[in-house]
């Protein structure tokens, strides 16, 4: 008998291992490996995510891990990835595996598509993957099915979810306010929840930004440490849960912010999740980064291989007060100092209400014809003759109450009925899951290019957050605003570059409201603050600098800080997309001979600068300098700018070293933008250096002196 029970044991064992064949993805780039492995009950667990395995046979001593996507209702303790309701009030969902495919999207990008089901809730989930191998980026999103008959409430539908395990997890994130944008704070994380998250609608980036740097085991430093980049492509209300368990595991949740949005899915309907995009380095910050930029100028900014213009903006030089003599004028100073593009700020709509503050005539996209006679028409014509491009400011999603847009239409506009409107900045929210709104916004940019054809840029405003949230035009499924609004926003920008694929946009929310990766495939560039005193912005331009690379920061030289020199102020803008929003008749003959050679250098430079990769070598946080290196791709050119913010008396001044160099190329180094008449106080100025002695060696690129810049250039010597 026992003979017996043990060879009925044996066989069911080997049916076990039969019946259960172990599915293992591998979610490769270049240098990183994301391994995800079926369990024997047929749910799908994340196993590792770190540097890449070279013998894929190592693979299958990996312990199983954590849910890959882990949901409300069953045995898991902490924050899942997936919450749905279902008729009855039934909320439990279990995920196992269907199967996956693997499509290659073009040479080294692949997507990898994973099916999960739960069939007795007939709710399907399907996990998106795509990984750019060369940059070692993986975007990631998921896709949720309701395959029942009746509606399924969802609650929390993340866009990914993600395990770590390690000693320790220090977490740097990005806050601020208006003016005060991108100040990094990195602190550990101890057992429990961080989240950060924003409930502002639109504006949603206005307290803090959808990105994130996590540290794994020790606080990663530019060179080295194992640190994981992650940004959120969503214009909206979004959410990183952070949650470190009692043994020491941590889960990263990131979505589109669940808050007053539960998403009723009825049936055959499936909801998209916005793209969660990473970079995983074991080599510090630093390199980080430079995935991050590479991917970003080749697959996701708009235009992102393309070069940038230098802009004139009216905005400082007359505020609300112009007409078209100023406005003709201020365009031959643009001509003059060799700039691209004159930008017409805020200030030239509205007849009924002109627009002579901020207080009325938002909605009413007519030029004043007290202040533009001739229209827009005439201002696209003097540009052209004076051989540069005309750019507009539209504020197209907003509208003032002060407006014939509001008395003719208060039904577009997002308000709660029975309350009292709440005014942001004297104006309100657009409701953007409306067609017909939709269909008005695209209007604008429409009419504009047809009445216009040579209108070469837009910088397209966003200066409100959502208030006294309630939709007219959804009725009952008040909580899809939020997501519908985006998604409005979305139908909108995606109708503007079908029709004009070549019109370049500024992506602009009062400063830095707005910057994500979803809004950057629609726009060439993002406003990073209105702050322009240049000690704040090499503190905000470094910020960025982590996700977003040199040609979609736009940076403009104002008045802002006159105790710095007109120098400092471009010096530092040249780290960016270069802008000027200056009276530039105010400027010396000697400060407009220094623009001009300045904008030249930043358009000779602009492979290295806006193309090529970033080194920061000195950061501001940790003294009263601060230096930045771009390199070219193929290591034979570099720029270097160095600040001198604050020094203290009788400071030891170190030599920098420099990165990203041919150790064996001799350079010749050559401090570049100077005043007329200055002398370099560079040592070594004209001399020519090894690759390898600058990298170990480096350069004196500080002074005592307070907010004094230096602009260095390094060419491979003949």
């Amino acid at each position: 008998m026992k003979n017996r029970i043990l060879l009925l044991t044996t066989v069911l064992s080997l049916l076990a291992c039969v019946s259960y064949a172990q599915k293992v993805i591998r979610i490769s780039t270049d240098n990183t490996d994301l391994i995800l492995r079926t369990a024997p009950d047929g749910r799908l667990h994340q196993s590792y995510l770190g540097e890449r395995f070279l013998a894929e046979s190592d693979i299958a001593h990996l312990p199983m891990g954590k849910e890959v996507y882990i949901t409300h209702g069953m045995e898991d303790y902490f924050e899942p990835a997936l919450e749905a309701h279902f008729d009855g009030g039934k909320s439990s969902v279990v995920l196992a595996y269907v199967d996956h495919t693997v499509n290659t999207l073009s040479p080294k990008v692949v997507e990898t598509v994973v099916t999960l089901r739960d069939e007795l809730r007939a709710i399907a989930v399907r996990l998106c993957y795509t990984a750019y191998q060369e940059q070692d980026v993986v975007k990631m999103h998921a896709e949720i099915v309701n395959e029942g008959r009746k509606p399924v409430e969802l609650v929390r539908y993340a866009s990914s979810m993600l395990h770590f395990r390690s000693s320790d997890y220090f977490l740097t994130e990005y806050s601020g306010d208006w003016a005060e944008e991108a100040t990094m704070t990195t602190t550990p994380l101890t057992f429990g929840k961080k989240v950060l998250d924003t409930k502002l609608g639109s504006r949603a980036s206005f307290f803090t930004s959808s990105q994130f740097i996590l540290s794994l085991g020790e606080q990663a430093t530019e060179h080295t440490g194992n640190v994981l980049f992650g940004t959120l492509a969503w214009t909206g209300n979004f959410r990183f849960t952070f949650e470190k368990d009692q043994e020491g595991n941590l889960r990263v949740i990131s979505g589109i912010n669940p808050y007053f949005s539960n998403y009723e899915l009825k049936k055959g309907e499936t909801f998209v999740t916005p793209d969660f995009i990473y970079t995983f380095s074991s080599k510090g910050m630093g390199e980080a980064s430079r995935h991050l930029h590479r991917w970003a100028r080749k697959y996701q900014l708009h235009q992102g291989e393309d070069d940038r213009y230098c802009l004139l903006n009216n905005w400082e030089a007359t505020y609300f007060n112009f007409d078209e003599e100023k406005l003709d004028h201020l365009m031959g100073n643009a001509a003059e100092l060799g700039l691209d593009l004159f930008l017409l700020d805020d200030g030239w709509f509205g007849n009924k209400y002109p627009r002579s503050s901020d207080n009325a005539g938002l909605g009413d996209w007519q030029a004043t014809r007290d202040k533009l006679p001739g229209g827009v028409g005439h201002l696209t014509a003097t540009a052209k003759e004076k051989g540069i491009r005309f750019g507009i400011w539209i504020e197209p999603e907003m509208v003032n109450p002060k407006s014939e847009l509001y008395e003719k239409h208060p039904d577009w506009v997002i308000h709660q009925p029975d309350r009292e409107e709440y005014y942001f900045r004297n104006q309100l929210v657009l409701d953007m899951s409306n067609p017909a709104v939709q269909d008005y916004v695209f209007g604008i940019v429409d009419g504009l290019m047809t009445e216009c054809p040579d209108l070469a840029f837009f910088k397209w405003d966003c200066n409100s957050p959502i208030t006294n949230i309630w939709s007219p035009y959804l009725k009952e499924k008040q909580t899809h605003l939020y997501v519908e609004h985006v998604r409005g926003l979305y139908n909108v920008l995606e109708r503007v570059r079908a029709k004009y694929p070549d019109l370049r946009m500024m992506l602009c929310s009062g400063g830095s409201g707005r910057i994500d990766y979803k809004a950057l495939s629609y726009f060439t560039e993002f406003w990073a603050s209105d702050n322009t005193d240049p000690v704040a912005r090499i503190f905000i331009q470094y910020g960025y600098s982590f996700f977003y690379p040199a040609k979609a920061t736009c940076a403009h030289v104002t008045s802002w800080n006159r105790n710095a020199s007109v120098k400092f102020r471009t010096d530092v803008a040249m780290m960016g997309k270069l802008g000027f929003d200056i009276r530039t008749d105010e400027m010396t003959d000697a400060e407009r001979t220094y623009c001009k050679e300045a904008i030249a250098n930043c358009k000779r430079l602009a492979p290295v600068i806006w193309d090529g990769d970033l080194y920061r070598l000195v950061s501001p946080y940790e003294g009263n300098h601060a230096a930045t290196q771009f390199c070219s791709p193929d290591g034979q050119h570099a720029v270097v700018f160095a600040f001198d913010i604050h020094p203290s008396h009788a400071e030891r001044l170190q030599t920098v070293k420099l990165e990203g160099l041919n150790p064996q190329t001799r350079y010749k180094v050559e401090e570049i933008n100077l005043m007329p008449g200055q002398r370099s106080r560079l040592r070594g100025n004209g001399s020519t250096y090894s690759g390898d002695f600058l990298m170990k060696v480096g350069l004196n690129l500080f002074s005592e002196g307070t907010m004094q810049s230096k602009v260095i250039e390094l060419k491979a010597a003949d």
